[in-house]
């Protein structure tokens, strides 16, 4: 079978969807409305689809990978954000080397977890 796909879009829920739209927003993706409970975000030509869905078993078991182009630049950016002040329940875990690469951790306001990954040279 041969792939000619042109992205991957997720979806995902939210527990909250006002302010999960925001925190995405604050994260630096850019939001288009589709729906009054559908909305798409994207960043440099990779999305995904937030949904004002919650269901926590759904939620709880949420993982996106996103790779990036340097994991410590990201990780800089990412806590200038003061994202963890600004929005409940979200927690950021510092850069990890891994025998792959190297990545640091993202939960959103809802609990999903983001991986943001920086594979080794190959």
């Amino acid at each position: 079978m041969e792939h000619k796909g042109k992205s991957i879009r997720p979806f995902i829920g939210s527990k909250d969807f006002g302010i999960s739209r925001q925190f995405y927003q604050d994260l630096g993706f850019k939001e288009s409305i589709l729906a009054n409970n559908l909305s798409y975000f994207e960043s440099n030509g990779l999305g995904f689809y937030l949904q004002d869905a919650y269901v926590k078993d759904w939620i709880d078991n949420t993982m996106v990978f996103m790779e990036v182009d340097d994991v410590h630049r990201f990780w800089s950016e990412l806590t200038a954000l003061n994202l963890t002040s600004t929005y409940e329940n979200v927690r950021i875990v510092p850069v990890r080397k891994m025998d792959w690469g190297s990545e640091c951790f993202l939960h959103d306001p809802s609990g999903i977890l983001w991986h943001f990954g920086e594979f080794k040279n190959k």
